[in-house]
């Protein structure tokens, strides 16, 4: 006869104060040095002018007035937002499958797939870039297997240094991030639900459609929220895949950090990019809650 054990947790009497306090002091550390610290410095930067010094001179919007003035910064921006939307739609369309296969299919292989899609994790984010220019190069892989197969007759520069280039890398150097978030949605939904469902006569695709994903979309939103945020920004995959069709607002702001010379600038348009990406998270906070609020 089995017994099934409660865990209750610990009382919170049994924790000293200090204790407590020592358990928090080093995410607060980090938490204020490496986050609130450096995003009050941006904001500082981000009003101050442009005198040559690593801080700059007096106050001004000036760096504001700029940014929404000027229609590149607009036409980069809008490109940076519709690359990076393109990237989460690729990354969570391919990702919902195979999180489906692991949550409902997978079996005693689960752990082994698992540990494949965290395997990128263990290769340099760089590496991974470097290997999708090899494959999409003039002379690369898939110019070479398109030759070698007889579909073309000669290597084209139609794959590397187009936005489609940095929207494939992007997307699979995103993938786990999409996979985990939308897995361990599906694993909380109980297997209960769906015997119902079947019992009640409703097919597969029915099920999948009325149970199935409904109840994984907060899953799917978040994986969403997790691919775009950091899309947006990335400078280094546009540097090395991308052609001058494909600069992101990331590029742009690293330029002003670096080449230009200019922080105040820089951090203005950093400043401006995380309220456009704060806009987006409000927005898929507000839609998490009414999904929630169905399921």
């Amino acid at each position: 006869m089995s017994t099934i054990v409660a865990t209750q947790p610990l009382p919170e009497s049994r924790f000293s104060p200090g204790f407590r306090l020592a358990m928090l002091l080093p995410g607060g550390l980090v938490t204020f040095f490496l986050i609130l610290f450096a995003l009050g410095l941006v904001l500082f930067l981000a009003f101050r002018g442009n005198d040559g010094s690593l801080l700059g001179a007096g106050f001004t919007f000036a760096n504001f007035t700029t940014v929404a003035s000027d229609p590149l910064y607009w036409t980069v921006t809008l490109r940076s937002l519709a690359i990076a939307g393109l990237v989460t739609l690729a990354t969570v369309v391919t990702a919902y499958p195979v999180a489906c296969y692991l949550a409902f299919h997978a079996g005693r292989r689960r752990g082994l797939l698992l540990f494949l899609v965290t395997l990128p994790f263990w290769t340099s984010y760089l590496l991974r870039v470097f290997a999708w220019k090899i494959v999409l190069a003039y002379n690369g892989v898939l110019n070479s297997a398109l030759i070698e197969s007889g579909i073309w007759s000669e290597p084209t520069l139609a794959f590397l240094n187009t936005p489609a280039a940095v929207v494939v890398t992007l997307a699979h150097a995103y993938a786990p991030f999409a996979i985990l978030p939308i897995y361990v949605a599906l694993d909380t939904i109980p297997k209960s639900l769906l015997e119902a469902a079947s019992d009640l006569g409703a097919r597969p695709f029915t099920s999948f459609r009325r149970v199935v994903l409904p109840n994984s979309m907060p899953g799917v939103l978040a994986a969403a929220l997790v691919v775009f945020v950091p899309t947006v920004g990335d400078y280094v995959t546009p540097a090395l895949v991308g052609g001058p069709a494909s600069t992101m607002i990331g590029t742009l702001i690293q330029a002003q950090f670096g080449k230009a010379n200019d922080w105040p600038f820089g951090a203005a348009l950093a400043v401006a990019v995380m309220l456009v990406i704060l806009a987006v998270v409000l927005v898929v906070r507000f839609a998490d809650r009414r999904f929630g609020s169905r399921t």
